[in-house]
C-alpha cells in the first residue's frame, strides 16, 4: 500500500505483509514532525481530545505547539458549519515554532467539520471521518448534494472512513445503565484511542485525567477508558490502519517540564512576581473570553497569597486592583479588547497617582464584540494611547505561551520599582495555545522586593517633619508607596493633578507640564534596565530586518528558519518591551536596507517605527482571527528580499 506523503518526513512507500488472514506488521515508522486537527461538532469534545493527545505528547518528551479553535456561540446549531470547533497539535523531534501550516492528519467527526478544514488538508495527506455522522440531513445543513465519501472528491487524501460513533457504541455494550446518548458521547475517546495508537502515545496520563474528572461516576470513567482502548485495539487490528508511527523526543535541556498554556503561565508569573516582591496579589476581573481563565486559575491559588474577586463590570474590576495597590497589594486586573477600553479612565488615574498596576490584556478580534475567540494583535495603539490626556504606560508583550510567565514578571518588575501601571498584550493565540515549559528554579527569579514607606520625607513650610507623596527616587523617578494607616504618612489622593513633591492639588500650568514630563521620563528610564534588542542574522551581511512582538515571534523565527536553509539572508529581531523601546532599537532598524513589520493588526508597530525612527518599515498587516502562517510569511520575506 503506497503511501503518497513526502511532507514531514512521511516515508514513501509502507509494506504490509498478509499471511493466511494474519497482518503481519511492521515497527513503527519513525517521524521526525506530525501536524494533526481533530475538528467536529462543538459538542464532540475536541478541545478534549486534543487537550489529552498534547499532555500525552508531552510526556514522551516531544516539542510542540498547539492550536485551539473553537465558535464564540455557546452553542451553535448541531452539524452546521459555524459549531465547528477544532484543535491542532504539530509535535517533532526538535524545536517547534508554530502549530504548523497545515494538518497531515484530519480527523473529522461530522460533514460540516470536513467541509470547514479540508482546504487546509495538503492532498495526500490521512484523512479520517466518522462515517456514521455523514447522514443525509448533515449533508444537507452544509451544502453537500451527495457525500464526499462516496463521489469520488476525497480520492486525492489517504480517506480512512471509520464508523466512530456505533463502533464506539458497540464496544461500550455492556454498560447497561448507560443511554445510547452517553455512549456516543465517549466517541472522541475511541479518536484519541485510535490516533494514540496510530502515532505511538501512551494513554496512562489521560486515564489518570478520567479518574480524577469521573471518579465520582463509575460507569462514565469505566465507559470513557474502555472507548479509549477501543480505539486503540482497532488500530492495531483493522486492516485499514496497516502501519503505526512514532515521533523520538526533542533535544531539550534538562530539567522538570510541563505544559502548559498562555494563561496558565500569566497566573503562575503574577503569583511569583508577587511572591518575589513580598507583596499580596489582589485580582479585580471581569470575565470575557479570552482572559477568562487567567481568573479562573488565579482563584485556585489562595493558598499563595491571593486574593480574586469577580467583579460586576470591567470598570469595578480595575478599580479593586487599583483600590488594593493603594492599600499595600499588588494589584492585577485582566480583560480583552473591549474591557481595555472600559478600563482606560482608571488607567489614566493610576498614572496620576504613581501607584503599581498590571493590567493583562489577551487581545482579540474586533471592533467591538468583533472575534471573541479569535486571536489579534490590534490593541498595541488603545494601550499606548488609550487615554485622555498625556498618560503613558510601560508595555510588554510575551512571544510564546511559556514566554507568558516570565513576561509577567517583568511587568511585576516594572509596576512595582517605576510605581506606574503597566500594560502585558498577550493574545487569543497565545491564551489557548500550550507548549512545553522548563519549571524555574523560584530562588533564582529576580528579587523584586518592595520598601514602602515608613517615615517622613521631608518638611513642610514651617519647617516641621513632613511627608512629601510626590518627592521622587532620582535614579527611577518613582514615588514613595505608603501604605493607608501609617502613622504620619497621611496624603491627598485623586485624578486632578497633583503639586510636584507636595502632592496637593495644582492648577498651575508649570507644574503641570512638570508633572507631564516626570511621568513621561520615568517611563522613558526603564529603557536602561531592559535587555537591548537582539538580532538573529546568522550570515552578519542581511539587507532584510524581519521585525515583530508578541505572538508573531513563531512564525517569523520558523520563516526565516525556511528562508536560510534555501540560501536565503535574513535578519531577525522580536521586541518584548513596546514602551520604551529598547535603548538600541533605532541603531538595529536604521541598520538594514529593507524592515519588514509582519502584525496581525492594521500595521501598529510598522507605524509607530515610522514615526519614531524615520524609516521605511514595511508593513505586512493580516486581521483574519489566526497566527500567521510559515508559508506566507516566507513569501513575504522573499519579496522584500528581491526588492533590497
Amino acid at each position: 500500500m503506497a503511501l503518497p506523503w513526502s511532507a514531514a518526513g512521511y516515508p514513501a512507500t509502507s509494506e504490509v505483509t498478509m499471511t493466511n488472514d494474519t497482518v503481519t506488521r511492521p515497527a513503527p515508522t519513525r517521524l521526525r514532525r506530525v501536524v494533526i486537527r481533530f475538528a467536529g461538532d462543538s459538542g464532540d469534545g475536541m478541545q478534549l481530545t486534543g487537550d489529552r493527545f498534547t499532555a500525552e505528547t508531552a510526556g514522551v518528551g516531544n516539542d510542540l505547539s498547539t492550536l485551539p479553535n473553537f465558535p464564540a456561540e455557546i452553542r451553535a446549531p448541531q452539524g452546521t458549519l459555524p459549531g465547528v470547533s477544532s484543535f491542532q497539535l504539530h509535535f517533532a523531534d526538535h524545536d517547534v515554532l508554530t502549530p504548523g501550516d497545515a494538518p497531515d492528519v484530519l480527523v473529522a467527526m461530522n460533514p460540516a467539520a470536513l467541509k470547514a478544514n479540508l482546504a487546509d488538508l495538503p492532498r495526500g495527506a490521512t484523512l479520517i471521518v466518522d462515517t456514521d455522522e455523514f447522514s443525509a440531513r448533515n449533508l444537507a445543513k452544509v451544502g453537500y448534494a451527495a457525500s464526499p465519501l462516496t463521489d469520488g472528491s476525497l480520492d486525492s487524501w489517504h480517506l480512512h472512513p471509520v464508523p466512530l460513533t456505533s463502533i464506539t457504541v458497540e464496544a461500550l455494550a455492556g454498560f447497561e445503565t448507560l443511554s445510547r446518548k452517553d455512549k456516543e458521547r465517549a466517541k472522541n475517546m475511541f479518536a484519541f484511542g485510535l490516533l494514540s495508537w496510530m502515532y505511538s502515545r501512551p494513554m496512562e496520563t489521560t486515564k489518570a485525567f478520567l479518574q480524577s474528572k469521573f471518579g465520582a461516576k463509575p460507569d462514565i470513567l469505566a465507559a470513557n477508558i474502555a472507548a479509549m482502548e477501543a480505539g486503540w485495539s482497532y488500530g492495531e487490528t483493522t486492516e485499514s490502519f496497516a502501519t503505526a508511527y512514532e515521533v523520538a523526543p526533542a533535544p531539550m535541556p534538562s530539567g522538570t517540564y510541563r505544559n502548559i498554556t498562555g494563561n496558565t503561565a500569566l497566573a503562575y508569573g503574577l503569583v511569583a512576581g508577587a511572591h518575589r516582591a513580598g507583596l499580596r496579589l489582589v485580582l479585580g476581573s471581569y470575565p470575557i473570553t479570552p482572559a477568562s481563565d487567567i481568573l479562573h486559575t488565579l482563584s485556585g491559588l489562595k493558598r499563595f497569597g491571593v486574593m480574586t474577586l469577580q467583579a460586576e463590570d470591567e470598570i469595578a474590576g480595575i478599580g479593586i486592583a487599583l483600590g488594593a495597590s493603594f492599600g499595600g497589594a499588588l494589584g492585577v486586573t485582566s480583560t480583552s479588547g473591549p474591557g481595555l477600553a472600559l478600563k482606560a479612565e482608571t488607567i489614566g488615574l493610576a498614572v496620576s497617582l504613581e501607584l503599581p498596576l498590571v493590567i493583562i490584556d489577551v487581545q482579540r478580534g474586533g471592533p467591538s464584540t468583533g472575534l471573541p475567540t479569535k486571536t489579534e494583535q490590534a490593541d498595541l495603539l488603545q494601550a499606548m494611547f488609550g487615554r485622555n490626556g498625556e498618560a503613558p504606560v510601560p508595555i510588554v508583550a510575551p512571544r510564546s505561551p511559556a514566554d507568558c510567565f516570565d513576561a509577567a514578571i517583568e511587568a511585576v518588575r516594572i509596576a512595582t520599582a517605576y510605581r506606574t501601571p503597566v500594560v502585558v498584550l498577550s493574545d487569543g493565540y497565545l491564551a489557548n495555545g500550550s507548549e512545553p515549559w522548563n519549571l524555574p528554579d523560584i530562588a533564582a527569579l529576580p528579587d523584586l522586593t518592595v520598601e514602602f514607606a515608613t517615615e517622613r520625607n521631608g518638611v513642610d513650610e514651617s519647617g516641621r517633619p513632613a511627608f512629601h507623596p510626590y518627592a521622587r527616587d532620582p535614579k527611577t523617578l518613582a514615588r514613595p508607596w505608603a501604605v493607608p494607616g501609617t502613622a504620619g504618612l497621611e496624603h491627598r489622593i485623586g485624578g486632578i493633578e497633583k503639586a510636584d513633591i507636595t502632592g496637593n492639588i495644582s492648577y498651575d500650568p508649570d507644574n503641570h507640564q512638570r508633572m507631564t514630563d516626570l511621568r513621561q521620563a520615568k517611563v522613558d528610564g526603564i529603557a536602561s534596565t531592559i535587555a537591548p534588542l537582539a538580532v538573529d542574522d546568522p550570515s552578519g551581511d542581511a539587507d532584510v530586518l524581519v521585525i515583530g512582538w508578541g505572538s508573531t515571534y513563531g512564525p517569523i523565527a520558523a520563516a526565516a528558519r525556511e528562508v536560510r536553509a534555501g540560501g536565503g539572508r535574513v535578519a531577525t529581531a522580536h521586541l518584548r518591551h513596546l514602551a520604551p523601546f529598547p535603548a538600541n532599537t533605532g541603531d538595529i532598524v536604521r541598520g538594514y536596507r529593507r524592515v519588514l513589520v509582519p502584525e496581525m493588526n492594521g500595521g501598529h508597530l510598522a507605524l509607530l517605527l515610522r514615526a519614531r525612527f524615520l524609516i521605511d518599515a514595511q508593513s505586512y498587516a493580516r486581521v483574519r482571527g489566526l497566527p500567521f502562517t510559515t508559508g506566507e510569511l516566507v513569501d513575504a520575506i522573499l519579496a522584500t528580499t528581491e526588492s533590497a
